[in-house]
């Protein structure tokens, strides 16, 4: 029997996994979250937790939690340390003690700054201010688990634009959803504005499902097949909900964050198309 332990757990990306895993035979999974679920772990990461709290015996921790508030800065900082960064350590030391086989932590795309090109994982990351609050906690989690790579097996995830229905409504594709439907101005960079390659959350929880299956330590993007640019994506959401998406031309340069899945790719492909995705959500 393995045990496997999920933070965040009521997230996109927790809850889907979670859903999927129970359906495995020789599996126990316990989630940690806010919000109880079956064999979960009520914990508040913004708090003094305790690892106490945690189930004795763990094979697997996929640390996926992240603060809510990543946009509140500077007034939101601590929060977001301790949930992003703090919690990632205590995690780390509890997998030590409690003879953790593998460590999958969730990070993201955005840790290698911006670029015209694809990101592959040999790039290199931007430890600096551009990074932001947010992303600079990210970055030093990646730094902290990375460490722990001679006591059990490290997989950073790196995800470009995870999306799906359960998304909260302020991540970017529910609100330029909200935005196309209500007919508010959506302000691009340049003509079309950034390009990502955004995939979605059955197929990013089905690349975790891989992820766990395969031995060793290493990092892996985390995105879909198709680049777009906000532009497209919203005149994608207009055809579906049949509005003309009303946009604002910024004469700035459009900052693009495209994750390379070639790695990604070795293991599982994604299998559904951005159209297919969206039409899902709408």
């Amino acid at each position: 029997m393995t045990n496997i332990l999920i933070t965040g757990s009521n997230g996109l990306i927790g809850n889907s996994l979670i859903l999927k895993l129970e359906k495995k035979e020789q599996l126990t999974v316990f989630g940690l979250g806010r919000k109880g679920l079956p064999n979960s772990c009520e914990i508040d990461l913004n708090t003094n937790w305790n690892e106490n709290s945690l189930p004795e015996k763990v094979d697997i921790i996929i640390h996926l939690a992240q603060s809510e508030l990543f946009r509140d800065f500077p007034n939101s900082a601590k929060e977001v340390f301790n949930v992003n960064t703090l919690s990632t350590l205590k995690l780390l030391e509890y997998a030590r003690k409690s003879g953790v086989k593998k460590f999958i932590y969730a990070s993201s795309g955005g840790v290698y700054g911006n670029s015209d090109k694809g990101f592959n994982e040999e790039s290199p990351l931007q430890p600096n201010k551009e990074l932001g609050f947010y992303l600079t906690t990210k970055f030093c989690s990646e730094l902290l688990v990375q460490n722990y790579c001679s006591f059990f097996d490290v997989n950073v995830l790196r995800f470009f634009f995870v999306f799906g229905e359960k998304q909260r409504k302020n991540m970017l594709l529910p609100r330029l959803i909200e935005s196309v439907r209500s007919e508010r101005t959506i302000v691009l960079q340049g003509k079309g504005g950034i390009k990502i390659n955004p995939i979605y959350v059955e197929d990013a929880t089905n690349a975790i499902m891989k992820i766990i299956e395969k031995k060793g330590s290493f990092n892996v993007n985390i995105g879909g097949n198709e680049i777009l640019s906000i532009k497209q994506i919203s005149e994608h959401i207009g055809r579906f909900l049949n509005k003309t998406p009303i946009f604002e031309y910024q004469d700035t340069e459009a900052k693009n964050l495209i994750g390379d899945i070639s790695k990604m790719k070795e293991l599982y492909t994604p299998q559904i198309s951005f159209e297919e995705a969206l039409k899902k959500m709408i």
